[in-house]
């Protein structure tokens, strides 16, 4: 059976897309090293990235936008997001193990595994490719507006990214339902 497994990246930031991987590992693979993305450094992650792809059966990453966040609401658009990635494997899966609490609506059996993406391969496999595509569009968005510091926080609400918001004002990157950049709104409207 073609088993994928699925996890997300980009829940918590406060700007940017949230990311989700599928992959299909073959039967009897392993990697040395390859766990929970948000337990490896930056350069471990790109270099299993790059091991993950050549090797796994079928890959995919896809987002849902700044837009479908807002939309939607962060679940909605992380469940989004991990079916876009599962229709983007370019070979079939036939069951979908999920890293979390909730199965997103799928056309094949899914199971939801609490703390999976430490304990199944294909999960940190998946989250391993979630967080690198996610940290590279955080550099894309450093470069695209500068002065908030995504290529440090990755958009997350750190003291300096919360500064910059109060400072610059929220840019069309950020996520206006979330409630920092919503105050920030708020803040600058005033002005």
């Amino acid at each position: 059976m073609l088993i994928c497994g699925v996890d997300e990246a980009g829940r918590g930031p406060l700007a940017g897309s949230v990311f989700a991987a599928a992959v299909i590992l073959p039967d009897g693979w392993s990697c040395s090293g390859l766990t929970d993305s948000k337990k490896l450094s930056a350069k471990k992650r790109t270099q299993l990235a790059t091991i993950i792809k050549a090797e796994s059966l079928s890959w995919s990453v896809a987002s849902a936008t700044v837009e479908e966040i807002d939309q939607l609401n962060i679940l909605q658009a992380t469940m989004l997001a991990m079916q876009r990635a599962v229709k983007g494997l370019a070979i079939a899966a036939e069951y979908a193990l999920i890293d979390g609490n909730k199965v997103p609506v799928l056309d094949i059996p899914a199971k939801a595994i609490i703390g999976g993406d430490a304990t199944e391969l294909a999960i940190s496999a998946a989250s391993v490719l979630a967080k690198v595509y996610k940290d590279a569009e955080a550099d894309e968005l450093e470069a695209q507006y500068p002065g908030y510091g995504f290529a440090k926080h990755k958009g997350y609400g750190t003291a300096l990214h919360l500064a910059q918001l109060k400072l610059l004002g929220a840019s069309r990157c950020h996520r206006k339902s979330f409630a920092p950049v919503r105050a920030a709104l708020i803040q600058t409207s005033l002005f």
